[in-house]
């Protein structure tokens, strides 16, 4: 039998984990376990949902080796004795946006300022960026910033514990966790200290940054850590990408990213220019409100994800006229977190359950079409478009994306692809070479549908209503 590897998924929502034989990447057995909800969470609640879901798993104890990705950005700041300092700031915590504007304001004032920050580590901060995290730390708990020796990521701090702890000379990242932090650059593969610097106001230890297929560690059982993943290269890794594949997926958050050749720097901010988990690049658009949004309007007709999905299919393209403007939680793409959820063209013949489920799936969708347009806008090449994650589970949503996306959308068999990838990388860091295992992703499904320009057309323009009356609020 093959040698058996371990891969977490550490996410917003849950902790899920999968064992799968490293040779061929079949699945032996898994285990999940909840996440608290809210926009800051102590680190232990990490910890014991990652015991719990390696329980239900059936331990490890005959596993060769493990790596753990983990939600993006998340701040965990530790004291010189790697205790927590406060509970950790998750990427969807909004209340740093404020502070991520001064930074970028501070380094020059509009196109000035944006492009800085692209040239210098390949994105502009926002809200979620952990640089942008460590200013309203800065600004609002001075003690907390005092107490603060080292600043870690999610994933970071979970490969610590599962390795022993030790001193903070030992913690480690990955480079695909690290291009979202604000203050590490792709390009160069360094560290910006000056500028966690500026906006903390004093240094820290930061994790070192590993190669993809590095050892992090040992397990007191003997199994080797990898260096882990950000959710989103994870993912592209558990899913397969490859050059001129564009992943769509579909959580508590959308993301739309591409596996590159090369770094992209967007100084307009929306395209992350992220690094990859092989040791590519990994541009990346990522809206904050995907499945909730579906989730919220089931609540609101009094139905479940299934009928709601059966009531969308039962509406027309452009669902008569009537358009969902999906900023439910704010946004980050385009970045106004004090946005709202609108809905637009109502009218007596349009107002039906199947017209606002429609709506609510086409909105969604165009949020995340308008991302794959920005990846063009880089010249970022489209071969292939793949959807994932849990919202691509509703037949609607499959069915009609090709129309928002414009082309062929291919779905692969529903699984914990995040998960996945980690334990194809701990495959890697097991058995070396220049790549990761070539495990195959069966099951995948095609989607064709024409093309609905139109459907878009009017969501741009409801859309722009929407940004409009946000920036006249705020001028």
């Amino acid at each position: 039998m093959s040698r058996l590897v371990a891969g977490v998924d550490s996410s917003t929502q849950s902790c899920k984990v999968v064992v799968r034989e490293a040779d061929s990447g079949r699945l032996v057995r898994s285990g999940r376990a909840p996440h608290p909800d809210g926009t800051e969470v102590h680190p232990d609640e990490w910890w014991h949902a990652l015991d719990a879901a390696v329980r239900n798993a059936g331990g490890l104890a005959d596993v060769a080796a493990v790596s753990v990705a983990a939600q993006q950005h998340g701040m965990v700041c530790l004291d010189d004795q790697g205790q927590v300092v406060r509970p950790a700031l998750l990427w969807n915590d909004l209340r740093s946006a404020a502070a991520a504007a001064d930074l970028v304001t501070e380094a020059g004032a509009g196109e000035v300022g944006r492009r800085f920050w692209a040239d210098a580590v390949g994105s502009v901060p926002l809200a979620s960026f952990t640089v942008a995290k460590a200013r309203w730390l800065a600004t609002h708990e001075p003690d907390s910033t005092a107490r603060t020796a080292a600043i870690a990521l999610p994933h970071d701090w979970l490969t610590w514990r599962l390795g022993g702890r030790g001193d903070l000379s030992v913690l480690v990242t990955d480079r695909s966790d690290a291009s979202g932090t604000g203050y590490w650059s792709p390009a160069t593969g360094e560290y910006r200290a000056d500028l966690l610097r500026s906006a903390l106001g004093r240094d820290v230890v930061l994790p070192k940054v590993l190669a993809p297929s590095a050892v992090a560690g040992t397990m007191p059982s003997g199994a080797r850590l990898g260096p882990g993943a950000g959710d989103n290269a994870a993912s592209a890794l558990g899913v397969g990408a490859a050059r001129g594949d564009i992943v769509i997926s579909l959580g508590t958050s959308g993301t739309v990213f591409a596996v590159a050749g090369s770094p992209v720097c967007d100084s307009s901010g929306v395209v992350a220019g992220f690094a990859d988990a092989t040791g590519m690049y990994l541009p990346l658009v990522c809206t904050l409100n995907a499945v909730r949004v579906l989730s919220a309007t089931a609540r609101l007709l009094g139905v479940d994800l299934d009928e709601l999905s059966r009531l969308a299919l039962s509406a027309p393209p452009g669902s008569e006229g009537l358009v969902v403007v999906p900023y439910l939680e704010g946004e980050r793409t385009p970045s106004k977190p004090d946005a709202t959820g609108a809905v637009h063209g109502l009218t007596l013949n349009n107002s039906t359950p199947a017209n606002l489920a429609r709506a609510a799936v086409e909105g969604m969708l165009c949020g995340l079409a308008d991302g794959l347009d920005a990846l063009i806008r880089q010249d970022v090449p489209v071969e292939r478009i793949l959807l994932v994650g849990g919202g691509a589970r509703a037949e609607a949503v499959r069915r009609i994306a090709p129309t928002m996306f414009g082309g062929t959308v291919l779905v692969p068999r529903p699984g914990e692809y995040t998960a996945d990838g980690a334990a194809r990388q701990a495959a890697w860091v097991l058995q070396g070479g220049a790549a990761p295992p070539d495990w195959p992703v069966t099951g995948t499904e095609v989607f064709h549908a024409d093309p609905r320009p139109e459907v878009r057309d009017r969501y741009a323009e409801a859309r722009d209503q929407v940004l409009s009356r946000v920036d006249g609020s705020s001028a």
